[in-house]
């Protein structure tokens, strides 16, 4: 005689899905903390920006090569390159085939983010921006205290953004 009926069930029940769908949103927001989604956009952008300094630098190189001159020589007198006198530049190495013709139209929310110095006395430029991630401010070469990439952080670690830090450049020279 049975005393007791041993039934067999297929499946889960009820109380295994919820726990299962709990460990998952529990590992999904570990997961999504530790990406951080912002940092990386602002890794994405300072790659972008990057980049323009990369084209804005070679492309000065290439224009001073070619006309022994720099491309705001004779329109600009301050060493310091940004705004409309930047503009000017950026046209003189599209007008000299240095740049593509679409560059600025492509370009134009960030151009304002790059820095550009030079000196006829010298014959130097300097193509500089100001990262935003933290990876990209933790660069060996983000180590210049100003826009013109003249000044650069002996301290070595307070080139980051935030209270109490310095702001500093990523440069090429």
């Amino acid at each position: 005689m049975k005393l007791f009926s041993v039934r067999k069930s297929r499946g889960f029940t009820l109380i295994e899905l919820l726990i299962v769908i709990a460990l998952l949103g529990a590992l999904a927001v570990g997961l999504i903390g530790a990406i951080d989604p912002f940092e990386q956009l602002k890794k994405g952008a300072d790659t972008g920006t990057r980049d323009i300094v990369n084209q804005v630098q070679t492309a000065i190189i290439r224009y001073y090569s070619v006309k022994n001159a720099f491309p705001w020589t004779g329109q600009v007198s301050a060493e310091n390159l940004s705004g409309a006198n930047m503009v000017i530049a950026i046209s003189n190495m599209v007008t000299a085939g240095e740049l593509k013709s679409d560059f600025t139209t492509l370009q134009r929310g960030n151009l304002g983010k790059v820095f550009v110095t030079g000196g006829s006395a010298d014959n130097s430029a300097v193509a500089c921006y100001m990262p935003t991630s933290k990876s990209f401010q933790a660069d060996p070469n983000t180590k210049y205290t100003d826009a013109t990439g003249a000044t650069e952080d002996t301290a070595g670690d307070t080139c980051k953004s935030g209270t109490g830090q310095i702001d500093c450049y990523w440069c090429i020279r």
